[in-house]
This record gives C-alpha cells, sequence and structure tokens, in this order.
C-alpha cells in the first residue's frame, strides 16, 4: 500500500555542517557574500555524497583587486573546517613562470639529474596532510593563475576535469576530494574605472552586491577579462567564477575588528606576559583613516595596525611597562600620528580579561569538530588561572 503525503519540501534550506561552515566563514570574511555561498553549497553537496565523481568537488575562479580578501576567504574556509589557516595547499604561481619550473609541482621524472631529491609539492601526501578522521577534504589554492606558464596550465586542465595528476615518477594524485581555488587580479583596473575614484571605501547606501546593476557590470567586466585570458576549455572546467565586492566603510570597521581581534589573541598566545587592550571610537577611527587606499584594501588597514598598534605594544613589553592582568587603553591624539597608550586596570583575572577580550568560548561549539581544538591563548588564560 502506497501512502501518500502532500508535504512540501524545502531545497534551500541547509543541513547543520553547511550552516556551520557558513557560521564560520560568515565570522571571519566581510563582505563577500557570492564567495561564502559557493563554498557551502559545494561543501554540502560533498557531505551528502552528491558531488560529480571522479573529478575535484569544484573549481573556483576568484576575481577581484588585491586586498579585497580573494585569499583570505580560501585560509577562513581552512580555519572554520580544520582549525589552521595553513591547512591549505597553496601554490604561488608566480614562482611558475617558465615551462622547467613545474618539476617543482610534479617532481622530475627517473633518469634526470637530481629525480630522487625532488619532492612534489602536488603529491597525494601532500593532499592528505589536513585530512582528519571525520573530514578527508583538501584545500588547493592556485594564487594569481594569470602568471602561470602555460605548461602549468595544461597541468591544470587535467586536474580541474579529470581530478587527477600524473607526477613525474609515475604515481597519481586524486584530486576527487579537492576543493580547487584559483585567484587573479584579472580585470581589477576595469573594474575601478567603473566606480568612483574612491572605489572600495563606497558608503553603506551604495550598493555593490550583485544583485545591483553595478554589481552585475562589475562581475561582466571581470568575466570578460578572464574569457580573453584564458582559453575556452579552461573557462569550462570551472564551476564558478567569483568576482569579489568592492569594501565600503562598514565592511572595513568590520575587517578592523577581526584584525584587532588577532593582535589580542596573538598577546595572550605568545610566552610574553598576557594583558588586554581595547581601543576608543577615536583611535579605530584613526586607524581607518591610516590604513584605507583604494589600491592596496584591507592589507593597507592591516599595515596601519601593524604601525600603530603592534610595534608599539612589542616596546612596551619589551620595557616591560605592562604587567601580567593589565588592561591598556588605546585612544589617538589631535593632529597627532601617534596613539596614546595607558594603563587603564591592574592585576586582572584570566576570567576578567576573557571577557575584556571577548574571547570566542561560545562559538566554539558551533565549529566543526576538527575544528574545535582550544587555542593556544585560551589555554595560556587557563594556565594564568591554575598559577
Amino acid at each position: 500500500m502506497i501512502v501518500t503525503s502532500n508535504c512540501r519540501l524545502n531545497p534551500h534550506k541547509s543541513g547543520r555542517n553547511a550552516e556551520m561552515l557558513e557560521a564560520g566563514l560568515r565570522r571571519l570574511v566581510v563582505g563577500q557574500d557570492q564567495a561564502i555561498a559557493k563554498i557551502v553549497d559545494l561543501y554540502q553537496m560533498y557531505m551528502t555524497g552528491m558531488s560529480s565523481p571522479n573529478r575535484p568537488l569544484g573549481n573556483l575562479l576568484f576575481l577581484g583587486p588585491t586586498g579585497s580578501g580573494k585569499t583570505r576567504v580560501v585560509e577562513a574556509t581552512a580555519e572554520t573546517l580544520f582549525g589552521s589557516p595553513d591547512a591549505v595547499v597553496k601554490i604561488n604561481c608566480a614562482e611558475y613562470q617558465h615551462s622547467h619550473e613545474v618539476a617543482k609541482l610534479i617532481g622530475a621524472p627517473p633518469g634526470y639529474l637530481g629525480h630522487r631529491e625532488t619532492h612534489p609539492i602536488l603529491s597525494q601526501e601532500a593532499l592528505n596532510r589536513s585530512h582528519s578522521e571525520t573530514l578527508k577534504l583538501s584545500l588547493v589554492l592556485f594564487d594569481e593563475i594569470e602568471k602561470a606558464s602555460d605548461s602549468l596550465w595544461n597541468l591544470l586542465l587535467g586536474i580541474l576535469d579529470k581530478g587527477s595528476l600524473v607526477l613525474g615518477d609515475n604515481r597519481h594524485t586524486d584530486f576527487s576530494r579537492s576543493l580547487i581555488f584559483l585567484t587573479s587580479n584579472l580585470g581589477a583596473t576595469e573594474m575601478q574605472g567603473l566606480v568612483s575614484p574612491r572605489w572600495g571605501f563606497t558608503t553603506a547606501s551604495q550598493p555593490t552586491g550583485p544583485e545591483s546593476r553595478l554589481g552585475d557590470k562589475l562581475s561582466r567586466v571581470g568575466v570578460e577579462a578572464a574569457r580573453k585570458k584564458f582559453t575556452p576549455e579552461f573557462i569550462n572546467r570551472l564551476d564558478a567564477i567569483v568576482v569579489f565586492n568592492a569594501l565600503g566603510e562598514t565592511e572595513l570597521r568590520q575587517v578592523a575588528e577581526i584584525e584587532l581581534r588577532r593582535v589580542q589573541e596573538r598577546i595572550l598566545a605568545s610566552k610574553a606576559v598576557p594583558f588586554v587592550f581595547r581601543l576608543t571610537t577615536a583611535a579605530v577611527d584613526q586607524l581607518l583613516l591610516e590604513g584605507t587606499d583604494a589600491r592596496y584594501g584591507a592589507r593597507h588597514l592591516r599595515r596601519a595596525i601593524d604601525r600603530l598598534l603592534v610595534r608599539p605594544i612589542s616596546n612596551l613589553l619589551a620595557t616591560e611597562q605592562v604587567r601580567t592582568g593589565d588592561c591598556v587603553l588605546i585612544d589617538s591624539q589631535p593632529n597627532h600620528p601617534e596613539m596614546v597608550f595607558q594603563r587603564e586596570a591592574e592585576a586582572l583575572s584570566s576570567a576578567a580579561m576573557a571577557r575584556m577580550a571577548r574571547l570566542p568560548f561560545a562559538e566554539a561549539a558551533a565549529r566543526p569538530a576538527a575544528a574545535r581544538a582550544e587555542p593556544r591563548f585560551v589555554q595560556r588564560l587557563r594556565a594564568c588561572v591554575d598559577s
């Protein structure tokens, strides 16, 4: 007997694993919803066994200007899934502009000088290095793909299509459990000409998403630049071409918050004196003022944080002006390029420092099991409690 049902299904609902990945990416990546959506979709297809067999789980080309977060998205994916941004097989294509340099990727064939001393970078062991008991997935990044030689592009054709690579010693590398990322700055100059002179620092009211007409124009420019550079057989092997959005003031403030949080984690994870700091609104505004440059994107902001914050903090540590348990207030000076550092509190407990540093204890439960290892800075805080 067949039981009928009129229950309507929701094909847009994500599974728990995909939701955890998306939450982790949104915590680490700012303003790139389209890239996050593509990665989450491919990851869910892999987790449900619906990925195409005998080919990579996904081939994604990221386009956009420098500093817009293309490489950062890949590192954030690794950090969310495996607990470390270094869990990526990264190939800097600027190092492979000549055909003979491809031997570093696949190894020299037998009979060539140095055959036994050449260890291929794209070996199966390299891909499996980040695998865990519950997640056997590899992330492979080809950075600045437009700088690669024709020999590397020919290798990529086989990887992107069949998910397989033959090394110099005739061993095979299987990419069927790999997400392949390719990044490029193609079309960045043309994109900059479509928007205001302060491109990359648009206001929140100016639409820059893929739904807006400006976003559509930027996407078309990026895709057209890729089609002019790459052959049709290369383009046809890509699952998606994602053009990264410009970062507005709201997004840059979020990037600043993430970078400042990383500095705080670095302080608590080091062997130096553990302390916490907090910035006034005026200090954050000064960081944004010093770190906004349309040519360099978020990287310029990171350099401003290093210059105005990290270097002075290192001097404070070296001269023992801060002690364990201190809270340092950082403010700006009118018409002065340097920050003001002042001890606001002292002899704080590790629990109080954890609250002030806003450590992600609650967020850790929402991350995948492979990423739940307790961070080093949390372990150091707990050691302070024990002592």
